[in-house]
Order: C-alpha cells, then sequence, then structure tokens
C-alpha cells in the first residue's frame, strides 16, 4: 500500500521543531508529566507550552488524572527521534575527523623510535647486572626474550599513562604530535591502553592490518579499535 507522502511531511513538520522533540523526550524520561511538570523542566510560559502540546496532539495523550503521556505514535516518533540523533551525531564525528591535521607515518614512527629507545634504555639500566651477567655468557641469568619484553611491558604502561593524561608521550611531545579521539577530543586511559597494546605487543599484525583498512586516520588497526587517531599539532 503507498503512503501518503503528504501525511509523512505533516509529521517531519511537526517533529522538526526542536522544543516539540524536547517535549516527547522529557515524556520519555518521566513516562507522565503534568501541565506544571513540564513547565518547570522545559522553562517556557504556559502560551507557548499549550501551542505545541495541541501541535503534538497525535503524539500525546492525557491519563485520567489530566496528565500528560505519550500516545503509541509518540513511542515510536521517539524512538525515530534517538535514531536521528545518533545519525546526526555519527555524520558530525565523520565530518570533524576529516578536518583533523592527520600525523604523517614518517613521524609517528619517529616519535615511536624516540620513545622506544628511551623505554629501551631504562630496561637496560634496570637489569643492568643480569644485562652484564647475560653478556658475559652467563646463561643461568636473565635472556634477552626477558629484556626484549620487559621492554615492551614497560612501553605500554609509559604509553598508555602519558597519552592517556595528556595524549602526548615524550616521542610525541618532541615531534609535534598528539593522540585524540577521531572526534577531536581527549583520548582516555582506556582507549590509550587499548591503541599502545597493539604498538607495544603485536605491532607487525596491527601496521598490516592498518594499511588494509585503507584509511589515514587508522594507520594501526589498533587506533581503529580504540576509536582513536594521531594529529600532526605543527601542522
Amino acid at each position: 500500500m503507498a503512503v501518503e507522502q503528504q501525511n509523512v511531511s505533516k509529521i517531519l513538520s511537526v517533529l522538526s521543531h526542536p522544543l516539540r522533540r524536547e517535549i516527547l523526550l522529557t515524556l520519555s524520561d518521566k513516562s507522565e508529566c503534568s501541565f506544571t511538570d513540564l513547565l518547570n523542566i522545559l522553562k517556557i510560559d504556559t502560551g507557548k507550552l499549550s501551542f505545541h502540546l495541541r501541535a503534538l496532539s497525535a503524539f500525546v495523550e492525557q491519563t485520567p488524572m489530566a496528565k500528560y503521556r505519550l500516545s503509541r505514535a509518540g513511542e515510536n516518533a521517539v524512538r525515530v527521534i534517538k535514531d536521528v540523533e545518533s545519525w546526526a551525531e555519527a555524520a558530525d564525528v565523520e565530518k570533524k575527523a576529516t578536518y583533523l591535521p592527520l600525523a604523517s607515518f614518517r613521524k609517528r614512527a619517529y616519535a615511536f623510535l624516540i620513545d622506544f629507545s628511551l623505554i629501551l634504555a631504562i630496561t637496560l639500566v634496570i637489569m643492568l647486572p643480569q644485562v652484564i651477567s647475560f653478556l658475559s655468557g652467563n646463561v643461568f641469568t636473565i635472556g634477552l626474550s626477558a629484556i626484549i619484553f620487559g621492554t615492551l611491558g614497560l612501553l605500554w604502561v609509559y604509553s598508555t599513562l602519558l597519552e592517556g593524561f595528556n595524549g602526548q608521550s615524550l616521542g610525541k611531545r618532541i615531534i609535534g604530535l598528539k593522540v585524540v579521539r577521531t572526534d577531536g577530543k581527549k583520548a582516555t586511559y582506556d582507549q590509550a591502553a587499548v591503541r599502545n597494546f597493539g604498538k607495544a605487543f603485536l605491532l607487525p599484525v596491527d601496521l598490516i592490518a592498518g594499511l588494509r583498512i585503507k584509511n589515514a586516520e587508522f594507520l594501526r588497526y589498533f587506533d581503529r579499535f580504540a576509536g582513536t587517531t594521531v594529529i600532526d599539532l605543527r601542522h
């Protein structure tokens, strides 16, 4: 059965007003509200609220106690509103991402080498007696693999803490880079932990998977998984 497009346009016109959407969302959240409740929540005058409630007559009904609640059509309208809000938010994030000054692979590699060299040096200092013993040929001391895993573990903790704090490890600060969410906002510690797990422990796989994405935002797969990217502050 063909849908009457005039009716569709009328419904969209009613829902196009932000105050009417706010009324419906308020009723969805509160279940029922009196006229006075709506006045206090929305901070509008009586005439304006009465006008918009009349416009929403197909979506709102009154209880025997004269309170307002959503009708079946109103419940469907709220679902549509929330879906559209989600689409709008996703579109806004995508739009913001296109304006981010993304860091190049070369600069990100330089920052990584600075951080890795720093952490390797710290690890060797911490394990100096064992390293000396190992280099002297004592096979019963700590091995090369332990040094490597110690370095990678420390790199993960170091990068997570600094990037979660302000988006910059020492290497990134020197090169002028910063880790952010794909919408440009500050990355969280959880996001920093996820993105750096790939960098510290699965770097070859992380890079190869990132190349398959073919998106300049995500040079590494774990950046996409964490919802983060790296920007160039000197771009």
